[in-house]
């Protein structure tokens, strides 16, 4: 959301431009096969199979800080900059997935806190807080899906 970086008074994240060689020298594919933790789904063991973590591996080797990744992670702050008006439309119900963590910043200011300003009152919105990591959907999709109703 665009409005995160104000509210949290934080800069846009940029990747230094060498990072774009990391991809066609081989060296994604390294750290890969010698930290595979650090790249895969964190989930319960059984919820994607041999196959489908192969394939994961694969792709992240592949796509993984290529030149256009690397591009786009610096064009974050102008993507802001073009969407920072944008709003949810007040008459469609909106659900937010968030972790549990309430680690503040310096302006006792957290996700749960920014979430809160984003939601409009006046409809059905939530915000749901679950335990996990950023990835919230790896680990919590079921539970996520029984959000609907």
């Amino acid at each position: 959301m665009p409005q995160a970086l104000k509210f949290f008074e934080e800069t846009a994240p940029t990747m230094p431009s060498y990072l774009r060689y990391v991809a066609p020298t081989g060296i994604a594919r390294l750290a890969l096969y010698m930290n595979p933790d650090d790249f895969l789904p964190i989930a319960e063991k059984g919820t994607y199979t041999e196959e489908n973590l192969k394939m994961t591996k694969a792709i992240t080797a592949w796509k993984g800080y290529n030149e256009n990744i690397v591009d786009e992670a610096n064009e974050i702050n102008n993507n802001i900059d073009k969407t920072i008006d944008i709003t949810f439309p007040s008459n469609i119900p909106l659900m937010i997935f968030t972790t549990k963590d309430e680690t503040a910043n310096k302006g006792a200011k957290t996700n749960i806190t920014f979430y809160n300003t984003q939601l409009d009152t006046g409809v059905s919105n939530k915000l749901i807080t679950m335990e996990g990591h950023h990835y919230l959907h790896w680990k919590n999709y079921k539970e996520m899906s029984d959000q609907k109703n």
